[in-house]
């Protein structure tokens, strides 16, 4: 299912295109278009180039990995995740390596890391979903995650598949509109709440 962003100027079409879906084929991914995706993420900014990412990736069928993420889930998320091929448990380093001080900026920099396999994903023609819905307790005993790592999100990633079998009450969400936010709205200047020129 296409259902690319309204814009109101021209942007890359990877982001134009990309959205997260529920409706997951169990298509397998192929290894390189992975390789290539956290290659992707390997090269974004980080603050004093930290690089506090880290990714627990689990192929379905293959080892534990699929089988310990789905089971950290919430029980709405695994609903949709039965066919999901690749779950990622993402982690982020609490602290600078160099000097043992808190990193404030680490969880932005993970983000950061996640937009970049999100776009590189839509380049594969792949599909994201990224999902705050997780108990991190479990994630961290059952991957053993040191405390200085901190369970930040789950991501699914995958080929699209079939809107028409997920739970019913996902389904609205999955075949709507997209919508966001005018750019009005979120881009400022000169004080707070007024209006950027460049976007009028």
């Amino acid at each position: 299912m296409n259902k690319p962003a309204s814009t109101t100027v021209k942007i890359l079409d990877e982001i134009k295109n990309r959205w997260s879906p529920r409706a997951f084929s169990d298509k397998p991914v192929e290894p390189e278009k992975l390789k290539r995706i956290f290659e992707a993420a390997r090269w974004s900014a980080s603050s004093f180039n930290e690089q506090p990412w880290r990714f627990l990736a689990g192929i379905k069928g293959q080892g534990e990995t699929w089988d310990k993420i789905f089971y950290s889930l919430s029980e709405w998320n695994q609903k949709w995740c039965k066919t999901v091929p690749i779950l990622v448990l993402l982690v982020c380093k609490k602290s600078f390596t160099r000097n043992d001080k808190i990193n404030a900026w680490a969880e932005y920099d993970l983000g950061q890391a996640a937009a970049y396999i999100s776009i590189q994903a839509m380049a594969e023609g792949l599909y994201t979903h990224q999902m705050g819905g997780f108990n991190r307790d479990t994630a961290r005993e059952t991957f053993n995650i040191p405390e200085d790592f901190e369970p930040t999100t789950m991501m699914a990633i995958g080929y699209y598949g079939n809107a028409d079998a997920l739970p019913e009450d996902m389904q609205k969400s999955e075949k709507g509109e997209r919508s966001r936010k005018e750019i009005s709205t979120i881009v400022f200047a000169d004080k707070w709440n007024e209006m950027a020129a460049f976007v009028k």
